[in-house]
């Protein structure tokens, strides 16, 4: 820094420490000072300069004061395009921060920042910058190697795009790495302005080109566990016992029920059984749950491993489960034909679909029939008579089944719950992970009849143990940001649509009467996403505030204890409770375990989420690029200022870049969600159909480019 720049300094931190001196905002600070209008970009760069040291601040009302702000911490979460948000779990709020003021922070690190810019009133529309890194989030990256010709180093260019840097490798770290392998490098140094990270290699996953590295690498990029150890497969080894007259001893027995596991035709792990008979007007209805907490204590070394993976992750060509499979394929899987233990929820349910009484018992059970969602389909909605024929025993369980279904789906309508069916992906693969085919998920009488009892046993369990005041995790889904819905209100008028908004609340009605009103409409699509975006994401709280998406003021996650940690931890509660063992003493042990236990849950949730969008991101890609140069029918599915996103039938989604756009220059209009042709008058909408060519489909990007043909009339 020059003298006479450190001289300008020095006179007006003076002056902002005279103690005659007001807090004022620029204008007033530069008239003060006499700083002529063509030098006042230099008097910007001195304020600047005397915030970075911390000498001075700016105030929420945007006037410079003497000393430093006020430093909050939060969570870095890096864009594709530079800027970020520090994300903050004291309820402060998510707050941007730009390019410029990242000062070498990365995706996932532990941040210190401060407040430059704020709107008084708002949470959204902060600004900061970022003044000291806690603690660094990534220090492990997985990305493709390549050997510089002729010289003794390499690079490792990242598969995850937050990381904006390629990783310098000297020749003697590189572990014999060469050029084309997929490999996991230690992070040495995080760099400096002109000079770039720094690493290790510490393994080799293979040849970018090899059946299988390309999800290995995903899973090394999310760092998901993979292996048990040994010392924990021998555990489950001993506990994975047959049920013997001991186990049974205490337990209700309804091995003379019948019963089914209704499944997808690959399911290995059936963690839920399902009964019903009529009782006068009435259904009884039974949820039989995998007993899975008999098997695995609390803090043994199955349980440690299982709390600390938090969910099995199904990946497009595998499973990474949260047990063994000696106990979530073996003992604690609901295999038709053997005992099993079970935890039960027996509901008594009147025509109206109101729980009328219900029962929460530990239960052994015996199920009947393995059933897939596909031969239930086939007998509730396609009359198969080779299907009814196989099935005949069990005919009129299904028929009462699909119509106790049907009763339960309607009563939540009334109430106001949101169902947003958009198609999820499904991909057929071969033995070596090559995608043959992608379509999208079916979504069919079988599948929600299993959806719907599954849903009421939650709240019906829920219900239960809130009213009781024992410490219990729910599932909580709060309501969306107010500011978040006037936009959508505001931006659904241009269609003639309105939604009823009260003082400081929306109701869940009203977005599901909104769904309503669009349905099979041109805007369906468009409206649809856009209300999705306003929502919040549902997570695990040791408090209920009810599930807004459900509208449920009660409910929980306690029908998947083999693949899900916290209905588990629920479990044990339960067990507890049902034997009289819930004193004074295991009340304080859940209360002080269940805020950590909801929170990694629920952060372990989020990362299984995106390790599987990534992968079938991936397969979808490779699916596409045999189709390179062919034209395909799609929708509007997403716009922002630099292209268009458009989806397939199919669920592929790629996107139409402005710069593909060469038939006229095209303006983004954000409040309409329209591209604008400035010449032509052309006009692209969310939720337009269109006709699209595939460009292009990067495998390392995992991107998928489409030009526009022509739109396609409705």
């Amino acid at each position: 820094m020059d003298k006479a720049f450190e001289k300008r300094k020095k006179v007006v931190y003076d002056f902002i420490c005279d103690s005659l001196y007001v807090p004022m905002k620029f204008k007033e600070l530069a008239m003060i000072l006499q700083v002529p209008k063509e030098q006042r970009d230099e008097l910007r760069e001195v304020l600047e300069s005397l915030e970075a040291d911390g000498k001075i601040y700016l105030s929420k009302r945007g006037k410079f004061c003497k000393g430093e702000a006020k430093r909050l911490a939060g969570t870095f979460r890096a864009s594709l395009k530079g800027f970020g948000f520090v994300v903050t779990e004291d309820g402060f709020g998510d707050v941007y921060i730009c390019e410029e003021d990242v000062n070498g922070a990365f995706d996932g690190d532990q941040v210190e920042f401060v407040i430059t810019k704020e709107h008084q009133g708002e949470k959204r529309n902060r600004e900061g910058r970022i003044v000291g890194i806690i603690a660094r989030g990534m220090t492990h990256v997985v990305g493709l190697y390549r050997k510089k010709e002729q010289q003794n180093y390499g690079f490792v260019l990242p598969d995850n795009q937050r990381f904006p840097y390629d990783i310098f490798v000297p020749a003697e770290k590189a572990k014999g790495a060469v050029s084309g392998h997929k490999v996991v490098v230690e992070l040495t140094s995080y760099g400096e302005p002109g000079r770039n990270p720094e690493g290790r290699v510490t393994e080799i996953i293979g040849h970018v080109n090899d059946p299988g590295t390309d999800i290995m690498s995903i899973v090394k990029g999310y760092d998901l566990p993979v292996e048990f150890s040994e010392k924990l497969l021998n555990q489950a080894d001993r506990v994975a016992k047959e049920v013997s007259p001991a186990d049974m001893a205490g337990r209700k027995d309804l091995r003379g029920w019948q019963m089914v596991t209704i499944d997808g035709e690959d399911a290995k792990d059936l963690d839920d059984a399902v009964s019903l008979t009529a009782e006068g007007e009435n259904f009884l209805l039974g949820v039989h749950i995998a007993d899975v907490a008999n098997y695995v204590q609390e803090n043994s070394a199955i349980d440690r491993e299982a709390r600390e993976r938090g969910t099995s992750v199904y990946l497009a060509d595998r499973v990474i489960p949260m047990l063994p499979h000696k106990l979530c394929n073996g003992i604690c899987s609901l295999n038709a034909g053997e005992d099993r233990l079970a935890l039960s929820c027996i509901m008594t349910v009147d025509r109206k679909g109101i729980v009328v009484s219900h029962e929460i018992a530990e239960t052994v059970i015996h199920v009947d029939e393995r059933m897939s969602y596909t031969s239930v389909r086939k007998i509730l909605e396609d009359g198969d008579e080779k299907e009814m024929e196989r099935y005949r025993d069990l005919l009129p369980m299904f028929r009462r089944m699909g119509e106790l279904s049907r009763i339960l789906r309607e009563r939540r309508q009334r109430r106001g719950s949101i169902d947003f069916d958009f198609p999820e992906t499904k991909l057929r693969l071969d033995e070596d992970g090559k995608p043959l085919e992608i379509l999208p998920y079916d979504r069919n009488v079988a599948t929600k009849i299993i959806e719907d009892f599954m849903l009421l046993a939650n709240e019906t369990v829920a219900e239960d143990f809130f009213w009781q005041e024992i410490p219990f995790v729910y599932r909580t889904h709060e309501p969306p940001d107010e500011e978040k819905i006037r936009t959508l209100a505001a931006f659904i008028n241009n269609f003639g649509y309105s939604m009823h908004i009260g003082v400081n609340e929306i109701r869940p009605k009203e977005i599901q009467k909104l769904l309503a009103k669009v349905e099979d409409t041109p805007e369906e699509a468009l409206i649809c996403r856009l209300a999705l975006r306003s929502m919040k994401q549902a997570r695990y709280m040791p408090e209920n505030v009810g599930h807004f998406g459900l509208a449920a003021n009660y409910y929980t996650h306690f029908t998947s204890p083999i693949r899900r940690y916290p209905d588990l931890q629920i479990h044990r509660i339960i067990k507890d409770h049902l034997r009289g063992r819930m004193d004074e003493e295991r009340m304080a042990h859940y209360q002080r375990i269940l805020p950590e236990v909801t929170k990694h849950s629920s952060e372990m949730e989020r990362r299984a989420e995106e390790a599987e969008r990534e992968t079938v991101k991936l397969k979808k890609v490779e699916y596409m690029q045999q189709y390179i140069g062919d034209e395909f029918e799609g929708v509007i599915s997403g716009m922002t200022k630099w292209g268009m996103y458009v989806e397939l039938p199919n669920t592929v989604e790629g996107l139409v870049h402005v710069a593909n756009m060469s038939d006229d220059h095209y303006d983004y209009y954000e409040e309409r969600y329209e591209m604008a042709g400035a010449h032509s008058g052309k006009l692209y909408k969310l939720g337009q159909r269109v006709r699209v060519r595939v460009m292009d489909a990067d495998r390392m990007l995992r991107t998928i480019d489409f030009e526009i043909v022509d739109s396609v009339s409705e």
